[in-house]
């Protein structure tokens, strides 16, 4: 801290501080407060919140668990189905990401040298000025029954018949690993770019296979990159709304969408308070697994 203080003086450190600690406590910790203490409650109508009833209850969280009181089933299938969906297609569409942007990373950061890497980081960038809803649509345009992926197939007598890949929920799949992929590229490759090629080098001189110069050489030094990269992905998958809404078939209903329409078409605040203090709940369970699968600390992964 002393450190920090000598290095940017003392006003400067402090207006730091300060506008952090505003930051954290404005837009994160009192929001995710207010929103925990919410999802304890009954849903009451204006003029009875702060009264006699408005007390706190489990009944948010039983829900989710049970469903109704009186339901035939014994837990609520619908919704711990849906729960349970969309973690695990978070969890591949971060291993989709890792998987396409780990060579981009390594190219970027030991092959490619000078204009060149400044050239493909550019092409990365460039699409993500377009808005994330108009990113969506345009997949769906791509992905559609008439869409040009089924065009180019038919043209060229691949498949007679159109593929739904809304309904086979490729599309969401495609769209929700693109919609992300900067989040997994760059932490990979600042983790990487460090990297003293002289050891990959090393490696190769001595007989190493290409396959395990990267899993013994290159993985190991770029785990605090991979971590990070994997949550960001992970955390953003499994809140994502837009594409899920866009590009979802029938049988790829999000959890984000059930608390969105809680909170606005069901009109139950405390219910979709309590479910989205769940899904909170599975990112920072994820974030934790990471960091102990590889063997990681928070000040890691946040560099």
């Amino acid at each position: 801290m002393t450190g920090f203080f000598r290095r940017n003086g003392i006003v400067i450190s402090t207006y730091l501080l300060l506008a952090v600690f505003v930051w954290v406590a404005i837009m994160i910790v009192l929001p995710q407060a207010y929103m925990l203490d919410f999802s304890f409650r009954f849903n009451l109508p204006p003029g009875k919140i702060g009264g006699p009833e408005d007390v706190y209850t489990l009944k948010n969280y039983r829900y989710l668990l049970f469903g109704r009181p009186g339901d035939e089933a014994m837990f609520n299938v619908l919704h711990l189905t849906v729960f349970l969906r969309t973690i695990i297609a978070s969890i591949f569409v971060t291993l989709i990401n890792f998987a396409i942007c780990y060579p981009i990373a390594y190219y970027i950061a030991q092959v490619a040298k000078g204009g060149q890497a400044r050239a493909l980081i550019l092409i990365l960038i460039l699409p993500f000025w377009v808005n994330e809803i108009l990113r969506a649509f345009a997949f769906r345009i791509l992905f559609g029954t008439s869409g040009v992926i089924n065009a180019f197939l038919q043209t060229f007598g691949i498949i007679d018949q159109p593929i739904d890949f809304i309904r086979a929920d490729i599309a969401l799949y495609a769209g929700l690993s693109y919609a992300y992929i900067l989040l997994m590229v760059f932490p990979l490759y600042n983790a990487i770019e460090s990297l003293d090629h002289n050891q990959v080098e090393a490696a190769r001189d001595l007989g190493s296979p290409w396959w395990r110069i990267h899993w013994r050489v290159v993985m190991p030094h770029a785990k605090p990159g991979i971590a990070s990269g994997c949550t960001l992905v992970f955390m953003l998958t499994a809140g994502a709304l837009a594409a899920p809404q866009i590009l979802g078939g029938p049988s790829s209903f999000w959890f984000t969408q059930i608390i969105y329409r809680w909170f606005n078409t069901g009109g139950n605040w405390p219910q979709g308070a309590a479910y989205a203090i769940v899904l909170l709940l599975a990112c920072l369970i994820f974030v934790l697994t990471v960091m102990r699968l590889f063997k990681v600390s928070l000040g890691e992964i946040a560099k």
